[in-house]
């Protein structure tokens, strides 16, 4: 066992939350106004210059303004970070032909401004482990005297034990919609397992299956986006209805479906861990779509269709990618991140590539060697190849087996977890 330090947030409940809300709720209520200060300096800066300040270039512009003094100083920077992060998300997407995405809102519901979350960094928070409590800092502004804060008592899960965490980074204040809890963010020491293999399989990440699988022996899976694509359906349709899209009916049921499509990716992603483990899997090589929108030939964006664009907007594949290098870590299994470029034109078997030899969404023929192949597993076998470029078969016909015909996992709804196709219930 080989030791790792990785970072890890714990969440814990706040057992005076009587005694501490009301404050609280006004540091959230700051952290809001805040944004919106920001957000309309970066409205302005960008009408009049046609460019978005970097957080530490916003920082120094509202230093002197009122509203940052609600805060913790290192409070107020990470809210203006959140903002310009946000800010230069949008900016990438429309530079990548995402012509549906919106630049970030105000935080404001009518008259009333949300609560936002408060981070609060190393000398914004002082922590007692041994009666579990932490003192959380307040702005300038709102102080009744100089040394007055916050003193949250915490409640984490059994088998967490701050006492034990040398380095907790951060304290998030986190409003759910119902109450305050906070959020440790540590660096923390653990125990790695040694790799169960030194076999590669290929992710290929797309819109109609959310992840194809090529595994380095000659086998593939796939994973189809069924209940995500009834989901984005269903809370879409029952958002409409909503008389007010910010109303706390809108709100709840956008809520739920995040929660919805946040136990499918973390499913998902322990699903896949495990059946890596189970083949040996030492390496997942995963396609880089930092480029997804952009046309291979012209540089110019992607047109994937009204229902395409709308889906391949909708699915967070970063967000993915995160959890499933998050849940690697402890099998001591590697993600890699390769370029996807021309893994969808390209023959797995001989190289050729002819982007007509995609017949179709799902369907792959070469035109050269005459294989027959799923098109996604294709991608995802390409994918492999370029970290460990072997074949995974001993030369006989792949376009009968494995590329042609791979299992298929769905997400059972009724037992929620993933399972083989013709075992579903839901």
């Amino acid at each position: 066992m080989a030791k790792r330090v990785v970072t890890r947030t714990y969440t814990a409940s706040i057992r005076n939350q009587s005694r501490v809300s009301d404050d609280l709720d006004s540091l959230g209520f700051a952290a809001s106004k805040l944004w919106n200060v920001g957000r309309w300096t970066c409205s302005r800066i960008w009408d009049e210059i046609d460019y978005i300040p970097e957080h530490d270039e916003l920082t120094a512009y509202l230093k002197s303004h009122e509203r940052y003094d609600d805060l913790h100083s290192q409070s107020s920077q990470r809210v203006l970070q959140e903002l310009a992060e946000a800010f230069n998300g949008w900016y990438g997407k429309r530079r990548n032909g995402d012509t549906n995405a919106n630049p970030p809102g105000y935080r404001k519901h009518g008259d009333e401004h949300p609560r936002s979350t408060v981070t609060f960094k190393n000398k914004g928070f002082k922590l007692d482990t041994k009666y579990q409590r932490v003192r959380l800092s307040k702005g300038s502004n709102l102080k009744e005297y100089w040394s007055d804060f916050i003193l949250c008592e915490y409640q984490t899960r059994p088998d967490v034990d701050l006492s034990t965490v040398e380095n907790v980074q951060q304290v998030r204040g986190v409003w759910t919609g119902d109450e305050w809890e906070l959020h440790f963010v540590c660096k923390v020491e653990i125990e790695v397992s040694e790799a169960p293999g030194e076999k590669t399989v290929g992710v290929d990440l797309g819109i109609n299956n959310f992840a194809a699988l090529a595994y380095e022996d000659g086998h593939s899976e796939l994973y189809p986006l069924n209940c995500l694509k009834q989901d984005d359906y269903y809370f879409s349709k029952r958002i409409a209805r909503c008389d007010d899209s910010d109303s706390e009916q809108a709100t709840r049921l956008h809520r739920k479906k995040s929660a919805r499509r946040t136990h499918y990716f973390h499913t998902l992603s322990k699903h896949i861990v495990q059946r890596c483990v189970d083949e040996g899997v030492g390496t997942i090589v995963v396609g880089d779509l930092s480029g997804i929108r952009e046309d291979e030939e012209n540089d110019e964006a992607k047109n994937w269709g009204k229902h395409g664009n709308l889906d391949l907007h909708s699915w967070a594949f970063d967000r993915f990618t995160d959890l499933l290098e998050y849940k690697v870590e402890m099998e001591g299994i590697t993600v890699e991140q390769v370029s996807e470029r021309d893994t969808s034109k390209s023959c797995s078997c001989c190289g050729r590539t002819r982007k007509a030899n995609r017949v179709e969404r799902g369907l792959y023929v070469c035109d050269e060697c005459g294989m027959v192949a799923n098109a996604d597993v294709n991608g995802a076998e390409n994918i492999r190849q370029k970290v460990s470029p072997s074949l995974s078969c001993d030369g006989g016909d792949r376009s009968n087996g494995w590329l042609a015909q791979p299992s298929t996992f769905l997400f059972d709804k009724e037992t929620g977890a993933f399972t083989p196709q013709e075992q579903v219930t839901s």
